[in-house]
C-alpha cells in the first residue's frame, strides 16, 4: 500500500487494428467490424477472468491476474478475428500496479502498450517477464524468441518472444522496435511524459514542411522534443540521422559534421558528399544546436 492505494502484479494485454486508419476510410462496414471485434476480445477476456479495464480507439486494455491466463484469451481472440475480418496486434506484459477505481496506473501497462506496437496483425507477443511465466506454468505455451529491441519511450529494451500455436501464423515482418529502422538516434534515459501534444505538432509539421525548426530558451527540452518526434517517425524514413554541433564552432564546418555523420568524413566536398548520400530516399536529419 502506498498513500492509501493498493498495490498488485497484474499482466496486461493490449490490442490494437492494424490498418485500422485506412480501412475506416475505405469501409463502408468498419463500425460494424469494430464492434464485432470487440465483443471477441470481450468474450475472450472474460471466459480466463479477465477484465476489460479500458478501450482505446480500436483496441483493448485487459488486466489478469495471470500472464497464463492472459496468453489464453488472446490466443483465443485471434483465432476468431478471421472470421471477423480484422487483423489485430497484440502485447503482454507483466508488472506491479496500482489500482485507483477500475484503472490501473504504471509503467507496465505503457510496457505493454508499446510491445503491442512493435508487433503486426495477428500476432501475440509478451515481454521477457511475462514469457518467463507462461514457460513456467502449468499448461506452458510454445514461444519464439524475436531478440531484443529497443521500444519507443522507453528507457530499457525488451526481450520479445510471440507467441506459437498451430493454428495462428508463425512467420511476420521483423518487429518494429527502434532498432529495426536504419537510425543514430540517441538512447533516452528518462520517459517522455506530459508532452504528447508537442509530440503531435512536430510530427503533423515534418509531414507538412522539408525543414521544421524548434527554438526555444536552453533547457526547454528541444533536443528530448526533436529525439522523440523523430523516433516516432522512424518508419516513415529510409533512414534518421541525429547531427550533433555543438562542438562545431565554424559555420564552414556544418556540412562536414552532417557529412561524417552519414559515414561520408574527409570527403574533399563534405556537402556535395552529403548530398550525394541524401538523394534517391526518403530521410530525415535532426540538427542538433543548429
Amino acid at each position: 500500500m502506498s498513500n492509501g492505494v493498493p498495490h498488485m502484479t497484474m499482466t496486461f494485454l493490449l490490442t490494437d487494428i492494424e490498418g485500422s486508419t485506412r480501412q475506416w476510410e475505405e469501409s463502408p462496414h468498419m463500425s460494424d467490424l469494430v464492434d464485432r471485434h470487440f465483443a471477441v476480445l470481450r468474450e475472450a477476456v472474460n471466459d480466463v477472468g479477465g477484465e476489460v479495464f479500458a478501450t482505446m480507439g480500436d483496441g483493448i486494455a485487459a488486466a489478469f491476474t495471470s500472464a497464463e491466463a492472459a496468453v489464453h484469451a488472446a490466443i483465443s481472440a485471434q483465432l476468431e478475428m478471421p472470421s471477423v475480418g480484422l487483423a489485430v496486434r497484440m502485447g503482454i506484459h507483466t508488472g506491479e500496479v496500482e489500482r485507483i477505481d477500475d484503472d490501473f496506473r504504471g509503467r507496465p501497462v505503457n510496457r505493454a502498450a508499446r510491445i503491442m506496437a512493435v508487433g503486426h496483425g495477428g500476432q501475440i507477443l509478451l515481454s521477457d517477464v511475462s514469457a518467463s511465466l507462461v514457460r513456467t506454468g502449468p499448461s506452458p505455451v510454445a514461444l519464439t524468441d524475436l531478440g531484443t529491441h529497443r521500444l519507443r519511450d522507453l528507457t530499457d529494451p525488451e526481450r520479445v518472444w510471440q507467441v506459437m500455436h498451430p493454428e495462428l501464423a508463425e512467420q511476420f515482418p521483423t518487429v518494429r522496435g527502434l532498432d529495426t529502422y536504419s537510425n543514430n538516434l540517441p538512447t533516452q534515459r528518462s520517459s517522455l511524459v506530459g508532452r504528447e501534444r508537442d509530440v503531435d505538432r512536430v510530427i503533423g509539421l515534418v509531414k507538412q514542411h522539408r525543414i521544421v525548426t524548434l527554438t526555444g530558451v536552453g533547457g526547454v527540452g528541444k533536443t528530448r522534443l526533436a529525439v522523440q518526434s523523430a523516433a516516432d517517425l522512424l518508419s516513415r524514413f529510409a533512414n534518421v540521422w541525429f547531427v550533433e554541433l555543438a562542438g562545431v564552432a565554424d559555420p564552414e564546418d556544418v556540412a562536414d559534421a552532417i557529412a561524417r555523420t552519414l559515414g561520408a568524413g574527409a570527403m574533399a566536398d563534405p556537402l556535395a558528399a552529403a548530398g550525394a548520400l541524401l538523394c534517391g530516399e526518403p530521410n530525415l536529419l535532426v540538427v542538433d544546436n543548429c
